[in-house]
């Protein structure tokens, strides 16, 4: 897909929130819906075609990246299974988790913190897909390859525009978006919005109460 029908542009405010139905306790918590949940699935499925096409008869080792990562993640395969019984295809895949923390209130930090085990030895010689939600992705792909998987691939779900932006890492990109603090769809805020289905923009009000 052409980057320009995946960018959402700066200016972009989002659709109203009484357009869509979302936890009544985050009423005064979020601005806007960015990204509604529907056009997110159908991104996925998008995604999930190219993955199709790119891997063929690779069995792949998905490592979904938590706690963000985890919707795309289980979206992701589920959409690759979907597309696997009605084609003469079908891929393979296996899940390994990591996890790691990367943000304090809506800053990112430039350090990786991987919480648990950082063994990841399961991947050696193995065709790897990268699952994530776009962030820390640079320090990531330095771990990973520390176990020498054959093949690594990174499905993005989000991609900002920044210095530096992680799009050359990400192979498969959802959506490029601005600097913005979005929530929901498994991203938080301090662990808090993760139910939200759709992608939300945090409303200062949000930020003050739920900030640590």
């Amino acid at each position: 897909m052409p980057a320009w029908q995946r960018r959402i542009k700066d200016d972009w405010p989002g659709y109203s929130l009484d357009l869509f139905t979302y936890p009544e306790h985050y009423h005064e918590d979020i601005e806007s819906v960015y990204i509604p949940h529907g056009v997110i699935m159908n991104r996925i499925e998008r995604l999930a075609s190219y993955i199709m096409d790119d891997f063929e008869d690779n069995n792949i080792m998905v490592l979904c990246v938590l706690k963000g990562g985890y919707k795309f993640c289980v979206d992701l395969v589920e959409f690759i299974k979907v597309l696997g019984r009605n084609s003469n295809k079908y891929l393979e895949t296996r899940v390994e988790f990591i996890r790691l923390k990367s943000y304090l209130n809506d800053h990112s930090t430039e350090d990786l913190h991987i919480i648990g085990s950082r063994d990841l030895s399961i991947l050696r010689g193995k065709v790897c897909a990268i699952v994530d939600t776009g962030k820390t992705m640079k320090a990531l792909l330095k771990h990973v390859e520390t176990f020498e998987p054959k093949m690594v691939k990174v499905a993005g779900l989000l991609v900002k525009r920044v210095p530096n932006m992680a799009e050359r890492l990400t192979d498969y990109v959802g959506f490029e978006i601005p600097n913005r603090f979005v929530v929901g769809y498994a991203l938080d805020y301090n662990e808090y919005f993760r139910d939200l289905n759709h992608i939300c923009v945090i409303s200062k009000t949000g930020k003050m109460k739920y900030k640590v």
